[in-house]
């Protein structure tokens, strides 16, 4: 068994992440890393930069600069033919236990390892405070 990293990545999630990316392809999926739970929408690298850097826009001088690399960055992630080896995800929720969901405001965006990825199911947990749409 070869010892790289691409050994301990799950193909299937891999091919899922490959399709967001060249695709934009987005999919409702549900992580097991370390423990936790992690649930949101899995998007492209292209669409994660590109809300990352919204959050920097119409700060001061440095933040804008740092919205124009995150935005760079997507750009350059959608001509990238290279094997993935992140995961991105928006609408994100982290369970640890049987706590609620970690705190937080605003839509949360979430980056991962796909070699550090224990397990999925397709689908979100929704909770008492997700509303229906």
């Amino acid at each position: 068994m070869s010892s790289s990293s691409s050994a301990a990545k799950d193909s299937i999630l891999e091919f899922f992440v490959e399709a967001a990316n060249k695709e934009d392809f987005s999919l409702d999926i549900t992580l097991n890393v370390k423990g936790a739970v992690i649930t949101g929408t899995l998007v492209s690298a292209q669409e994660y930069f590109h809300l990352l850097s919204e959050t920097f826009e119409g700060g001061n001088e440095t933040a804008q600069m740092v919205s124009d690399q995150l935005e760079k960055a997507g750009e350059a992630s959608r001509t990238n033919d290279t094997e993935a080896h992140f995961l991105h995800m928006k609408d994100t929720k982290v369970y640890c236990g049987n706590s609620k969901p970690t705190p937080s405001k605003g839509k949360i965006l979430w980056r991962g390892k796909l070699s550090e990825i224990d397990g999925f199911f397709l689908g979100k947990i929704f909770d008492s405070s997700d509303k229906e749409g």
